[in-house]
């Protein structure tokens, strides 16, 4: 078997052994006779599947009793739409609300873009003026706003929340999908955390909302329910067919997680592997990461050749793209949008893929031309 370090910012690598459990478990799940993707979705056998699913989550993100966790589908292009129709459709007269959003990258100015269609959007900040390399200060949200979004990891350009923003009594929405359970964070300071589980949780399908329960059932009447949380909530995620399969892979991501230590030591390992990159980076004569130290992604890593001409520059990164993809450094080129390279080493990478990809970049620099 060939098995190739897949540096995919999404979707990404899993950890091993839940491939060949899941491939043991193709034909005959834990005894049913039948795969996970045959199962009805209301059978016994399912069940507790998804109900496992949702508790290891809450174990090892030690989530309060007082959120929902809800699995639906569309990933995070998606909550861009419901988060703003259930917390800040239109008030009274159809009056639109305002929320304040913190842009920090493509992904922010989507989420932004999105709401604007149903409510009025405050950018209190923004880093676009830098290349989107730092975290801008974060202003207080207004008095009466809905709710304040921040997008937690920007996976693109690298960059990382170095802390959680105080908002006081206002709910603070954050895009998380790339860096869940990457380390240790309080839920209770967020109103509602949303992830895409195709960078750390599982495959591309499947959607985490984990939200305060106080906040659904505020959607107007005219949301579609398929839209609604406090439909997927009451249903227990099954207002309609769920993504079984993405659920129960999730799960053993999960138990793979808490087998290994939980998210504390999750975070130990990702900080180890970022500062391997991060420190090879800092004394590269060839490579640099453009990204301000002090809010750099332990899960995304950009870095560019420091070539300052721009055709030399471009021959660079393809020739070091296909090398290191023929030596088994798969999908290192950076973002159509910003180019460049960038690794992804989210939890299932392990140590021995970065230290491969610094041996490579090593051995790269002595033998550029």
């Amino acid at each position: 078997m060939k098995r190739v370090y897949n540096f995919s910012p999404g979707p990404s690598m899993l950890p091993l052994p839940v491939l060949e459990q899941a491939a043991a478990e193709m034909c005959d799940a834990r005894g049913t006779g039948q795969s996970v993707m045959e199962m009805s979705h209301r059978s016994k056998d399912f069940k507790p599947i998804i109900e496992k699913t949702g508790s290891l989550l809450r174990e090892l993100l030690d989530i309060p009793s007082n959120y929902r966790v809800l699995f639906l589908q569309g990933g995070a292009s998606l909550q861009f739409a419901m988060v703003p129709l259930n917390l800040a459709g239109p008030g009274e007269g159809n009056r639109r609300k305002r929320i304040t959003l913190v842009d920090t990258g493509i992904w922010a100015k989507k989420a932004a873009d999105e709401a604007a269609k149903y409510c009025e959007v405050h950018v209190a900040a923004s880093s676009r003026d830098k290349g989107y390399t730092c975290i801008p200060a974060a202003p207080a949200p207004g008095a009466e706003d809905a709710y304040y979004h921040i997008t937690w990891n920007n996976t693109i350009v690298g960059t990382k929340w170095p802390s959680i923003p105080a908002t006081g009594t206002i709910p603070l929405v954050t895009d998380m999908s790339s860096s869940i359970l990457s380390e240790p964070v309080e839920v209770s300071r967020f109103g509602l955390i949303y992830a895409g589980a195709q960078k750390n949780l599982g495959p591309a399908g499947t959607t985490v909302v984990i939200i305060r329960e106080d906040l659904t059932g505020h959607a107007p009447p005219w949301v579609p329910a398929m839209l609604r949380y406090d439909i997927h909530d009451q249903e227990g995620s099954m207002y309609n067919t769920p993504p079984c399969y993405g659920i129960y892979i999730t799960g053993l991501v999960l138990q793979w997680l808490k087998d290994n230590g939980g998210v504390e030591a999750a975070a130990g390992r990702n900080r180890k592997k970022a500062a391997i990159l991060y420190d090879y980076l800092e004394t590269s004569k060839t490579f640099y990461s453009p990204v301000d130290k002090n809010c750099r992604s332990l899960m995304n890593i950009p870095f560019i050749p420091r070539e300052k001409d721009a055709e030399r520059r471009g021959e660079i990164e393809k020739r070091f793209v296909a090398e290191a993809a023929a030596a088994g450094l798969i999908n290192l080129a950076g973002h159509r949008l910003v180019g460049g390279m960038r690794a992804s080493i989210y939890n299932a990478m392990p140590l021995a893929g970065v230290e491969a990809l610094t041996g490579f970049m090593e051995h790269f620099e002595k033998n550029i031309p």
